[in-house]
């Protein structure tokens, strides 16, 4: 049977990436990330952040995304890792998004599905 797989998205706070990376990477079955810079707000609405963007009348807060895909028995360890390494205990730490993944498809060699992870 093959093996479910669920994308992990976690949004993070830009001054962790370094530890959360150092922790995933020793963290066996480990695949891969996808890092991208977003601005976003929570229910704060970005009050009391340093480092404010300003798009027209709105105040984003920096983060950073990160996205991984796994098979369904690595999305625990993965996502207490996240959490473990990317926590302050300040407001704004983030969040870590499980959704499920239909398919994958690697362009090189077409391999579908966990293979191609």
């Amino acid at each position: 049977m093959e093996h479910e797989m669920k994308e992990i998205k976690a949004i993070i706070q830009p001054h962790m990436l370094d530890l959360v990376l150092d922790a995933l990477r020793d963290h066996e079955g480990f695949p891969g990330v996808t890092i991208s810079g977003v601005l976003g707000w929570g229910k704060s609405r970005a009050e009391g952040v340093k480092e404010k963007v300003r798009e027209g009348s709105f105040a984003f807060a920096k983060k950073t995304k990160l996205e991984i895909v796994v098979t369904e028995e690595l999305v625990e360890s993965i996502v207490k890792t996240i959490a473990r390494a990317a926590r302050t205990g300040r407001p704004g730490d983030g969040k870590i998004f499980i959704t499920s993944v239909s398919d994958t498809v690697k362009i090189r060699t077409n391999e579908r599905g966990v293979a191609a992870v």
